[in-house]
């Protein structure tokens, strides 16, 4: 409620953010012209309008008086967006349209060829590249993530600032690369089976059409999950092929519900392929995504022939990630985002209860750590995020003195910005520092996040194995960053055969090995303190 006020407050003084039109001429980026004539561009249905692309590639200037090279001709063009809405910088909706309105496919920007398109304006992330990074960084390890292109963009001759020009989630060949249904077919066997995207999202704009979920995000919550048919349409679809992938992300979720959701033969597995949740949940905890599980996430499911399991995806919207949200523990690079019920329970929209039961399979969870560190020391290493940051900013670094020139924030509060940047170069180099401090704290806690991990250790904080032993035995000590951590074993008269301490620098399951070199004993008893609390001893045994 607060968070909702604060923003109705803030659109009031919206003109105070304008400042005096830009008169662009030309720019290091693609230039894109909109033209309405009279008409007023509505929320919804598209209006009819032309649209040119100066483009003269990669190190050129781009000039208005250039010939549109890149495209001259049609589109259908409407708002998009919820609450980016109410900002003064639109986002758009288009289709490129031929002159009887019917679909143009076309390659714009290097992209495949397509006719629905997205112009996105960056407004409350002044960084203006939160989503660019984030589909770049998805794009390096998910079978699709939405292509990119920075661009200016003027309507009806008026400047409307820096834009992102990307593709619209669809089922395509060259975007959701999965197979079509076909309205005239799909009655039965595996031309029912697929292909289906899948929308979690709020129900502004486009179809609404979905269900509930029969399940409540945790105990006692009024909320339920609404999935949406995203692509294809409801109308697109017979009543057999909805009825199909409802029934599939139900039978899902009732085995999610299930005592033995884990199974090996007839759990989860049997529904969706765990590599694709697993990178999902990755690049949205890495961005601390507030929206992330809950609101602009896709599911898709291909023919049972090709692939019968739910995959997550493509990524979407993260203006309120890399701490750029003062709400729901946002702003702290620390912290799950699937934790996100128990940090605003009261939300009217909240992470369904089968993402984070996930993680407490062993596989799942084990899986899941593994995978960190494989991103860390290639795709998400320090050196490559880095890189791509500063490639961003760099592309931008003439076109955003305009954009702020025409949308006057810098300085100044909009919602929800957790901190407020005086220049585009505190901006950026928040992100950075923000994203710096999030990797590191996610490389010593990720496995926090092995779900499975923490509830057997909750019982069992220290494990030992194997024992009786052979060559070598092993300590699994649950404990968290700093901690003090000391073994010691002894023979039956007290005698200590073996003796560690270990500072812990990442929080997580420790193991320390014991290699005994001699083994004189048949039994031995041992002793573990955390931070000189005892907090286990027994007996083990050498084979």
């Amino acid at each position: 409620m607060e968070k909702t006020v604060r923003f109705l407050l803030l659109s009031l003084f919206l003109s105070s953010w304008l400042s005096a039109q830009v008169n662009l001429t030309e720019s290091d980026l693609p230039l894109i012209l909109i033209e309405t004539g009279s008409q007023s561009i509505p929320d919804e249905p598209k209006v009819t309008a032309t649209m040119k692309i100066i483009d003269n590639g990669p190190g050129n200037r781009n000039r208005i008086t250039d010939p549109p090279l890149a495209y001259d001709g049609f589109i259908g063009i409407e708002f998009r967006g919820a609450s980016s809405q109410r900002f003064p910088k639109k986002g758009y909706g288009l289709e490129t349209r031929k002159a009887d309105g019917s679909n143009r496919n076309v390659e714009l920007f290097g992209m495949p060829k397509e006719n629905d398109w997205v112009l996105h304006g960056p407004f409350s992330d002044k960084s203006l590249i939160r989503n660019a990074l984030a589909y770049k960084l998805a794009g390096e390890i998910m079978p699709y993530a939405p292509r990119t292109q920075f661009c200016e963009l003027l309507i009806n001759g008026n400047y409307r600032g820096v834009y992102l020009f990307t593709e619209k989630i669809k089922i395509d060949k060259g975007r959701v690369n999965i197979r079509k249904l076909d309205a005239d077919q799909g009655g039965s066997g595996d031309e029912l089976t697929g292909g289906y995207l899948i929308k979690i999202d709020k129900t502004a704009g486009g179809s609404t059409e979905g269900w509930f979920s029969d399940f409540a995000p945790m105990p006692g919550a009024p909320q339920r999950t609404y999935y949406q048919y995203h692509h294809p349409t409801p109308e697109d679809m017979t009543a057999s092929q909805r009825d199909y992938i409802r029934n599939f992300i139900i039978d899902f979720e009732n085995i999610m519900a299930g005592e033995n959701f884990s199974d090996p033969l007839d759990g989860f597995r049997n529904y969706i392929n765990p590599a694709s949740f697993i990178d999902f949940i990755l690049l949205n905890e890495m961005c601390k995504n507030v929206d992330a599980y809950r609101l602009s996430t896709y599911l898709y499911k291909d023919a049972d022939s090709v692939n019968p399991l739910l995959q997550t995806g493509p990524v979407w919207d993260f203006n309120l990630g890399f701490g750029n949200v003062d709400f729901c523990a946002g702003p702290s690079p620390e912290g799950w985002v699937m934790d996100y019920n128990s940090t605003c329970p009261e939300d009217g929209y909240l992470i369904q209860f089968w993402w984070p039961k996930l993680l407490e399979d062993e596989n799942f969870g084990n899986q899941l750590v593994e995978r960190w560190y494989e991103l860390r020391s290639g795709e998400w290493s320090d050196d490559r995020i880095e890189s791509c940051i500063d490639n961003l900013v760099e592309t931008l670094s003439e076109s955003q003195i305009r954009n702020f020139t025409q949308w006057n924030i810098l300085g100044e509060y909009v919602w929800p910005n957790a901190v407020v940047g005086n220049t585009y170069a505190g901006e950026t180099e928040q992100l950075r520092n923000w994203l710096t401090s999030r990797l590191e704290w996610m490389d010593r806690s990720i496995e926090e996040l092995n779900r499975y991990q923490a509830l057997t250790f909750a019982a069992d904080p220290v494990k030992i194995h194997p024992n009786p032993f052979g060559e070598t035995v092993t300590f699994e000590i649950l404990a968290s960053e700093n901690d003090l951590v000391e073994i010691t074993v002894f023979t039956q008269l007290g005698q200590p055969v073996f003796t560690e301490k270990e500072r812990i620098v990442r929080t997580g399951r420790q193991e320390i090995v014991w290699n005994p070199q001699n083994k004189s004993h048949a039994l031995y008893f041992y002793r573990v303190h955390l931070n000189q609390k005892e907090i286990a001893k027994g007996t083990i045994f050498s084979q």
